[in-house]
């Protein structure tokens, strides 16, 4: 449909009238759109890549918004129909499975800056985690004593997992790559973090990988 810029439109949230959670909404010419997935600055190929599928095999109305920093898709929604079965927005159940493992990745990528780095860093680190929180609108992250249960309590035990949508899955994804090689100065922390997944069962595990294989993050974590 159309490539746009920052200044182009305007991003908003509402609430979404069914679940506890606020949904971003990118206003363009009385349109509205909803995030659909995001891409990082390096992935221009990629984001386009999907655009093109959604709009041209797949007949979405869909917009690509380019920032300095990242690529963002969005397909067309009528915000009365947001809680409804027919909404024209892609919204995909999240398998539990795959945000239990995001959140896995999310502790292993904080004790190894702990480990190795030092209380200081970590501390810096949940800052910097908190501030994407508030950015993308994540959640049930709106208090520190939250961000801290995410980061604490394992997610393989507990009673309930984040009500997170798949591009929340990939927007931390792509964060925790970014601040993990800003913290370490490289991306050799990948390996080490993915072992976590191990205390997953296999069909969980093998679940998330083909998820995260096709995703816009996929190749950062091998």
């Amino acid at each position: 449909m159309f490539i746009l810029k920052r200044q182009d439109v305007e991003i908003t949230s509402v609430q979404h009238p069914k679940k506890d959670q606020q949904i971003p909404i990118l206003q363009y010419q009385g349109q509205s759109f909803r995030l659909i997935s995001i891409f990082n600055a390096a992935q221009e190929e990629d984001a386009k890549a999907f655009w093109r599928d959604l709009t041209d095999n797949r007949g979405k109305a869909c917009v690509l918004l380019e920032e300095p920093d990242r690529y963002s898709v969005w397909g067309k929604v009528r915000l009365d129909q947001l809680g409804s079965e027919g909404g024209d927005a892609p919204e995909a159940a999240t398998p539990p499975a795959s945000i239990q493992a995001c959140l896995l990745i999310l502790q292993a990528v904080y004790l190894d800056i702990e480990d190795l780095l030092g209380a200081r860093q970590a501390g810096l680190f949940q800052k910097e985690l908190s501030a994407v929180f508030q950015q993308w609108r994540f959640p049930q992250t709106e208090s520190p004593d939250a961000i801290n249960q995410l980061l604490t309590v394992d997610p393989l035990a507990a009673l309930q997992v984040p009500l997170w949508q798949e591009h929340h899955l990939n927007t931390l994804l792509q964060e925790l790559y970014r601040l993990g090689k800003q913290h370490f100065g490289n991306a050799s922390f990948t390996g080490r973090v993915m072992e976590a997944l191990q205390d997953m069962s296999p069909g969980d595990r093998t679940q998330f990988m083909a998820w995260l294989k096709q995703s816009p993050t996929g190749s950062d974590w091998k």
